[in-house]
């Protein structure tokens, strides 16, 4: 019987390590391959066609979301399993639009991990119930916003791609040469992006980037000690982990 065949996609080397690790003691899997930012994942999947693609939103070069929606334009069968933490009712309707069909957060437990990556193999949909919780949230949060804002510009695919490298600090070249386009070009796709957005400097077209979670700013954790004379604060009890909800190719 042939191995089922898992890329992993996420830019933590620590993190991707003990991944791989724990996928490879599962009988019957293989990790084909490993890929440290999102340019790197659309090109493995193409050149390893693995059977799923683990794959983590926050990645430099290219997000998530938007190597999810290259890898499926090129091959729409491709099983994609998102391993996150980023909380965002808008990032989960993008990727259910691009076509993932499987999401666990990080926070959650090995087993609901190795539950998630075993529905995919049946060819199942599953994500965790906190996804639902966050699209609910995010839908009553825009109709407690009052009167509707007029909306920003839609932006391309390319567009998408262009913003976070700039966004990420690098010059027109830079880009030019990532996305082996001329300069010129590079160009006249960042000063149609400033034209669109209405946005007339870099700072500006950052803050948009990150607004729109385009790029992901993960701010490290603060550590807390206490005041001389004062106990130490305890720590909160982990909550039970919740089950998994997990459909089906047709929705059942």
């Amino acid at each position: 019987m042939n191995a089922f065949r898992i890329l992993v996609a996420d830019d933590h080397p620590v993190f991707r390590f003990g991944l791989c690790s724990l996928l490879g003691s599962h009988e019957g899997w293989e990790v084909c391959g490993e890929a440290a930012d999102g340019r790197d994942a659309v090109e493995k999947c193409a050149q390893l066609k693995p059977d799923l693609l683990i794959l983590d939103i926050c990645m430099p070069k290219l997000n998530g979301v938007d190597a999810a929606r290259q890898i499926l334009k090129g091959n729409p069968v491709q099983r994609i399993l998102v391993l996150t933490d980023v909380n965002s009712d808008q990032v989960v309707r993008d990727c259910l639009e691009v076509g993932v069909r499987g999401w666990v957060f990080k926070s959650e437990g090995t087993d609901d991990l190795t539950a998630a990556v075993e529905a995919l193999q049946r060819h199942k949909s599953i994500f965790s119930p906190r996804v639902s919780s966050l699209i609910l949230d995010g839908y009553l949060q825009q109709h407690r916003t009052g009167p509707a804002v007029a909306k920003i510009p839609r932006l391309s695919p390319r567009e998408r791609e262009v913003v976070q490298l700039l966004g990420e600090g690098k010059t027109t070249k830079d880009v030019a040469v990532m996305l082996n386009v001329t300069v010129k070009t590079a160009e006249t796709h960042r000063s149609n992006i400033m034209l669109k957005l209405n946005l007339h400097s870099i700072a500006e077209l950052v803050l948009y980037a990150v607004r729109n979670e385009i790029v992901h700013v993960q701010l490290p954790a603060v550590l807390r000690f206490p005041s001389p004379g004062m106990a130490e604060p305890t720590l909160p009890l982990k909550p039970l982990t919740e089950s998994f909800v997990c459909l089906d190719s047709a929705g059942r």
